[in-house]
């Protein structure tokens, strides 16, 4: 006699949601809701609060670029424990690591995201702008 294990679905592995949003500061906080909403029905629930600091700091840098049209926030399932937060906007200058001295009010954001991230981020340039992408896994649930 054999019994059968009951196991549930596995959601899909991809997915993605998208919205357009304008070259505001205000866009950050419409971006983090975003990742609130989204990520829970993913089953992410513990990559909510770094991804809410990644696409703050990714609608942070667009919104500066003085584009006038609107940015693009993507966030797409690529596994069931990895998801990509890409943020595109209309200007070609590509965001780097700068060392900020303890003094500097303003440079750590892309060294916040190069940590939280494990340095899974990067920039593509387009024909009208870039698309800057920063990539967070979950951890394997343990047994316990």
């Amino acid at each position: 006699m054999t019994a059968a294990v009951e196991t549930p679905p596995r959601p899909p592995a991809a997915g993605s949601v998208k919205v357009s949003l304008p070259y505001e500061p205000q866009s950050a906080a419409k971006a983090r809701s975003l990742v609130r909403t989204t990520l829970p029905e993913w089953g992410l629930e513990d990559l909510v609060e770094a991804a809410e600091l990644i696409v703050s700091e990714l609608v942070g840098n667009a919104a500066k670029t003085g584009c006038r049209l609107k940015m693009t926030v993507t966030v797409g399932r690529i596994t069931d424990r990895c998801v990509r937060i890409s943020v595109r906007d209309g200007s070609r200058t590509l965001p780097c690591l700068i060392d900020a001295g303890p003094a500097a009010e303003s440079g750590r954001g892309m060294a916040l995201v190069h940590h939280l991230t494990g340095g899974h981020w990067g920039a593509e340039l387009e024909t009208y702008g870039k698309t800057v992408h920063a990539e967070l896994r979950s951890s394997p649930a343990t047994a316990g």
